[in-house]
């Protein structure tokens, strides 16, 4: 499964409905229904509301990834806007933010090429401790999970290859708000 967007029959068939359109034939239009619509947590802050509904497909795919139940809760741009890697923390249950939602990270690969990856899912319970997955990967790292990963600890690392001493995105973060 690839968190990447591909074209699809869909988006051919809208450039081809868009090709007619421009000779004045008409086609069916292709409805907004048809594009996916990613589960968000309603404790999902604007920030990540935002990044979903500017990237509905690459959410919706990575909640695919990890499983069933899971809800996107944070979203971040990795280093920052200019957006080489996008970090989604997906969690189950209605309070993510406890010790006890289960909680699951993929790192989106957002170049053009394939880089060194890693993402370290720590859970807050220090018997639980973390998982974690790094490689060499074109599309995404992970999916990581952790039982009781809310209010645990999300690492995000990306390099043009593992022997760079040079990281292009070195980030940790919260895997949910427990402030």
């Amino acid at each position: 499964m690839s968190i990447r967007i591909r074209v699809s029959a869909r988006t051919a068939l809208a450039a081809a409905a868009a090709g007619l359109g421009l000779l004045g034939v008409t086609a069916p239009q292709v409805a907004a229904a048809d594009q996916p619509v990613p589960r968000i947590s309603v404790k999902a802050d604007r920030h990540t509301n935002a990044i979903a509904a500017a990237q509905p497909t690459a959410a919706a795919a990575g909640a695919t990834v990890c499983g069933t139940g899971y809800k996107l809760y944070k979203a971040d741009m990795l280093p920052d806007a200019s957006r080489k890697a996008t970090l989604f923390v997906y969690v189950k249950g209605s309070n993510p933010a406890s010790n006890d939602a289960p909680t699951c990270a993929i790192l989106d690969n957002n170049t053009s090429g394939a880089k060194w990856m890693k993402i370290k899912l720590c859970s807050n319970y220090t018997a639980e401790g973390c998982a974690s997955d790094a490689g060499t990967y074109s599309e995404y790292a992970g999916p990581v999970y952790r039982n009781h990963g809310g209010c645990g600890t999300v690492t995000s690392l990306m390099k043009t290859s593992s022997s760079s001493s040079t990281y292009i995105i070195n980030n940790v973060t919260d895997s949910t708000n427990c402030n």
